[in-house]
Order: structure tokens, then C-alpha cells, then sequence
């Protein structure tokens, strides 16, 4: 994966409050893959995600398409990354579409009423994508929470970044929504996209993702396919748990099955 990466980087460290969240953390990552980063609470998955789109400051370099990401104008560094952060709270009863819509302020739309044609398209094209057109006139704060996940993806891909940061876009929602999150960023991966997801759901991560990230304790301890990645001794040194291992379809299953109370010697 390392072979042309689009976005690269090396000894990024942050520390938030005077405690060190991150520590020199180095990888290489390329288009049209999708990445799943994994981890135990605290971990620093959510930190390295906005360090990554340039939300928190760190220490190290960080460069995206050939370019280095501090040296990118903050519009820029918006056009480069699409971010969704956990949740995707609305509280205004605002239409979907303008919702979506709102992806393209990277692109000078301040207004989700007044959209260029070129706009416009985009927004079509992202709804279309997430299969949200027929929500488009609905007020986002009566959908469910399935809908709801599925409009905030369609605003990451009005974005059209070449690197989608998606944090937790599964949580709370039930096994058939989680699914249709997955298979749509899936989707987008394999349309040229950067896609780095977290997730605690270990099965997903198998399932869906070219490689795992595995942060233990602000460290990046484990990396590749997921069963390279998600090895016995990674389960039980970072997760504490045991794994039963399968494969359906061609796909790994992983399924963290029970508890450890030591690590792994």
C-alpha cells in the first residue's frame, strides 16, 4: 500500500491538555482503498483523525497529494478531506438537501439555495450515492437514525475529497443500517477514494476494509489485512479478548468471543 501514496505521515505526535494523546505515528496510504482504524477507548483513533484533516496541531509531517497539509490554505485543506465526526447531530429542522448541500462550502457555496449548476450537480450526484434523493425535502431532524447517518455521508461525498475521515459512522445503528453505511463507503473506495473509518466493530473491519490500523495507547501497534492486523497476539495484548476466526464468501470473519484477563507473553 505504501506504493504511491496520496497521503503520508511521519512521527505525528499530539499532546491535548498537557497529555500525550499520540506518539509518533508513521504510515503511507493510498487512493482507492478503504482503511479501517481500530483501537481500544482512548486509543487516540478520533485525535488522529483530526489531526489528519488538520483540526488539532501536532508535531510531525503530514503531507496529502505531494503537498504539505500545513502549508495548505484551510479551504484547501477542506477540499482534501472530507470529515465526519461522530454522531452527525442536527439540531435545526433544515431540509436534507441543504444539509448535503453544505459539503460544498469548501468549494464556495455558502448559500445551499443559491448553488452554481456545477454545485448543484454535486449534491445530486452525493445524494444519488447515498440513496437520500428521496429525503431530499424532508426536515433532517424527523428522519430516523439511519437516515440521518446516510445524509451526513451524502454532505462527506458533496465534498468530492480524494480522502474521506469518517469516525464511528456505524455507531448506534441497527446491524441492516450499519451494513448499508459500510457497503456505500466501500463503494466509494472502490471509486478512487480514500476512506479511513473507525470503528470498534471488529467484524466490519474484516469484512469491509483493504487494511487495519490498530492504535494502542496513542501508538500505531498493528498494521495490514485484517488477519495479518487483528493476529491472536493483537487481540489479546490490545483487546484483552480471544477471537473466533472464520471465513464466509471469500471474506475473513473475526469475532471477538471471549474475555482475557492477561496479555499475551
Amino acid at each position: 500500500m505504501t506504493e504511491q501514496a496520496f497521503l503520508t505521515v511521519q512521527g505525528l505526535s499530539v499532546r491535548l491538555a498537557g497529555r500525550s494523546v499520540l506518539r509518533d505515528v508513521s504510515l503511507a496510504l493510498s487512493k482507492g482503498h478503504l482503511v479501517a482504524l481500530v483501537g481500544p477507548n482512548g486509543a487516540g483513533k478520533t485525535t488522529l483523525l483530526r489531526a489528519l484533516a488538520g483540526l488539532v496541531p501536532c508535531e510531525g509531517a503530514i503531507h496529502v497529494g505531494g503537498d504539505v497539509l500545513s502549508a495548505l490554505a484551510l479551504r484547501e485543506r477542506a477540499r482534501r478531506f472530507a470529515y465526519l465526526p461522530q454522531g452527525h447531530i442536527v439540531h435545526w429542522p433544515l431540509p436534507a438537501r441543504d444539509i448535503v448541500a453544505l459539503g460544498r462550502y469548501p468549494h464556495g457555496a455558502t448559500d445551499p439555495a443559491r448553488l452554481t449548476p456545477k454545485d448543484a450537480e454535486a449534491v445530486t450526484r452525493a445524494m444519488q450515492a447515498a440513496d437520500v434523493t428521496d429525503l431530499g425535502e424532508r426536515p433532517v431532524t424527523e428522519l430516523s437514525g439511519g437516515e440521518r447517518s446516510r445524509v451526513a455521508l451524502a454532505r462527506v461525498f458533496a465534498v468530492e475529497a480524494p480522502v474521506i475521515l469518517a469516525d464511528e459512522p456505524t455507531s448506534s445503528l441497527d446491524p441492516r443500517h450499519q451494513l448499508d453505511v459500510m457497503e456505500t463507503l466501500r463503494l466509494a473506495a472502490d471509486g478512487g477514494t480514500l476512506v479511513i473509518v473507525v470503528t470498534h466493530d471488529l467484524g466490519l473491519a474484516a469484512r469491509f476494509a483493504d487494511s487495519v490500523l490498530v492504535l494502542s495507547e496513542g501508538r500505531l501497534v498493528s498494521q495490514g489485512n485484517a488477519s495479518q492486523a487483528l493476529s491472536d497476539r493483537v487481540m489479546a495484548d490490545v483487546f484483552r479478548v480471544s477471537a473466533y476466526r472464520a471465513e464466509y464468501g471469500q471474506e475473513a470473519v473475526i469475532v471477538p468471543w471471549s474475555k482475557n484477563s492477561e496479555p499475551s507473553t
